[in-house]
């Protein structure tokens, strides 16, 4: 029953106060199917100001199966509990199904691996995700195993370290060596006006920014600065920021064929320990490394870094050996 100083509020802001185990969006979802209802009678206005007095009648179903199927593929787990899990996924892994990767991706893997436990908020195509890596991209991810904590990630990921704790950091092998030991990309990402499949910085595009750091940097044969290694944290997450602003700013990922096609020629500038090694990478150089949040339970502040994989440690090397 709705009470004085309930009285006049939205639905959906009174439930979400009775109700904090469930989420604004879940709360959103079931109110706009009809599974909430005054006197009997659904509200579908998640706006509908109630009047003290009111009593609210919640249907909760049971969460529908998600519609890939579990699949047993292995997971590098730095970390579980009851709310979360957090893995180091390796390149080639696509993170949810989409249209050519209906199988074998990391969610087959967590619906085998967490069965009901997973959250549903993300919709029956990405159970538990609250942010995904590119597929050849490396590195820490944390999936929610519940509404509560799909509800806490979310919200630290919309916030990206602004007000709260989180940080994400990652690795990043670049053509050419910045002029500064460490800089900010702040431009807007939309998706490219031409070929869909792209990201790029446009005028009006969502806000964008990147912090970037020189690590090391790398000559070539002919002992010329050629590549970077660069530590970068983002401030946002868009799809490819990485990927985009490093391209936008001269120096793009060694290895990505989508966003530094035109930088391919340079490798016949690195010694030929160093082009095999880029060669049998066959990725884009990018590691997320570092991944600091609060659990969404505790609240306790959590810490993971992950070294760089064998394929990036070999790159690494060779670069270095031509110095």
């Amino acid at each position: 029953m709705v009470e004085g100083d309930e009285g006049s509020a939205r639905l959906d802001r009174v439930l979400a106060a009775r109700l904090p185990d469930l989420s604004r969006s879940r709360l959103k979802a079931l109110i706009l199917a009809g599974a909430v209802s005054l006197k009997a009678t659904p509200v579908r206005d998640p706006a509908y100001h109630v009047a003290s007095g009111d009593t609210i009648t919640i249907e909760v179903p049971e969460a529908a199966p998600a519609e890939p199927k579990g699949e047993k593929i292995a997971l590098d787990i730095v970390f579980e509990d009851d709310d979360i899990v957090v893995l180091n996924k390796p390149k080639g892994l696509v993170v949810h199904p989409a249209a050519g990767h209906e199988t074998g991706t990391l969610v087959n893997a967590l619906i085998a691996h967490c069965g009901a436990s997973l959250s549903g908020i993300g919709g029956v195509r990405r159970p538990g995700i609250v942010h995904r890596l590119d597929k050849d991209t490396t590195g820490l991810m944390v999936v929610a195993k519940n509404d509560m904590a799909h509800a806490s990630l979310s919200a630290q990921f919309a916030d990206h370290g602004r007000t709260g704790e989180m940080r994400r950091g990652y690795m990043a092998f670049a053509w050419g060596v910045p002029g500064r030991h460490r800089g900010t990309v702040d431009a807007p990402i939309d998706r490219h006006p031409h070929a869909r499949e792209k990201m790029a910085v446009r005028q009006g595009g969502r806000e964008a920014v990147t912090h970037w750091e020189i690590l090391e940097s790398f000559t070539g044969r002919d002992g010329k600065p050629i590549a970077t290694l660069l530590a970068c944290e983002l401030e946002t997450g868009r799809t490819h920021q990485i990927r985009v602003h490093l391209a936008h700013i001269g120096h793009p990922l060694m290895g990505d064929a989508v966003y530094g096609p035109h930088f391919k020629t340079k490798a016949n500038q690195l010694g030929p320990e160093s082009q095999a090694a880029l060669a049998a990478l066959g990725r884009q150089a990018l590691h997320a490394y570092l991944l600091v949040l609060e659990h969404p339970r505790t609240g306790e502040l959590l810490h993971w870094e992950a070294p760089l994989p064998e394929d990036l440690l070999l790159l690494q090397s060779a670069l270095k050996a031509a110095l």
